[in-house]
């Protein structure tokens, strides 16, 4: 007999924000800010998960060069564009990177470690979880490629374009997995049900993320900045009684392109100024 689905609807608790206890976070502060870069590995044999130009003759032809040489442009160049920022403000990020890239992108990691930043799972490649066709493996592969390339496991896992399968969060769990980033329907932390132990989902967010602005709404490069400014302050005036968790979301071939990289930097000089707001991993976050 075929295990019964678990539906999203089954896996976290409703709470109303302001009914809950207060979270109170160290040192008076009443903010956390996560910065989260995402580094893939996408394969030319493949159709091109994200594109910036339609190729002429429509269709999906391969290889798709212009396709795939913009998004090796933020490998190449935005990423190192991004750290220069992230290190002017000292701010540790997350690297979610896909398994594969680590061996591709050696660079890219090796800079992420040496500076102490968070590595976590985002899949093996850059695929739809639904459509891998071992989830269990591609989960194990990703996490046995950070250990090796970093010593420890993986403790935080986010899907390839926020996607998972009907078991994902069950499969984290049973592969070692602590946290997840995938449900982004919170500000504060939220502990999911899966059929062994929970596991808590970390807010992330598709509003401040630069795939969903720029590639996908098609805004001019300063709504990054006006957007993510707006939510802070949002953000900042809500924590006032229980704190809040904020997402900064970016991606080299996006946010690293000449033309964006201020509003992402004036963005994080804008939140720099308040005292009252730490700038944490995910993991940091989790142990709170």
């Amino acid at each position: 007999m075929a295990e019964r689905i678990v539906l999203p609807t089954e896996r976290p608790v409703y709470s109303a924000v302001g009914q809950r206890p207060r979270l109170v976070l160290p040192d008076g502060s009443r903010l956390v800010v996560w910065v989260i870069v995402n580094v893939e590995d996408l394969d030319p044999r493949e159709t091109m998960p994200r594109t910036v130009i339609t190729p002429p003759a429509g269709g999906a032809p391969m290889p798709d060069i212009r396709n795939w040489a913009w998004h090796e442009y933020g490998n190449r160049v935005g990423f190192w564009r991004i750290l220069e920022v992230l290190d002017q403000h000292k701010i540790r990020a997350v690297l979610a990177v896909n398994g594969s890239a680590l061996t591709r992108y050696e660079p890219i990691g090796r800079a992420a470690l040496e500076r102490g930043w968070e590595f976590i799972g985002h899949g093996f490649t850059q695929r739809n979880m639904q459509k891998v066709a071992d989830e269990r493996d591609d989960i194990r592969k990703t996490a046995a490629a950070i250990h090796e390339f970093t010593g420890r496991n993986p403790r935080g896992w986010l899907g390839p374009g926020l996607t998972e399968s009907w078991e994902t969060p069950d499969l984290l769990v049973e592969e070692g997995y602590h946290y997840v980033c995938d449900w982004v329907l919170d500000d504060q932390p939220v502990l999911l049900k899966t059929r062994t132990k929970p596991i808590a989902n970390i807010p992330y967010t598709q509003e401040c993320n630069d795939v969903a602005m720029m590639l996908i709404q098609h805004h001019k490069a300063n709504e990054y900045h006006q957007r993510a400014v707006d939510q802070f302050e949002q953000l900042y005036a809500d924590a006032v009684g229980s704190a809040r968790v904020m997402a900064f979301v970016v991606h080299p071939y996006i946010m690293g392109a000449p033309h964006r990289l201020k509003y992402f930097r004036n963005a994080l000089a804008h939140i720099r100024e308040h005292r009252d707001v730490l700038f944490w991993t995910g993991e940091e976050i989790l142990d709170w």
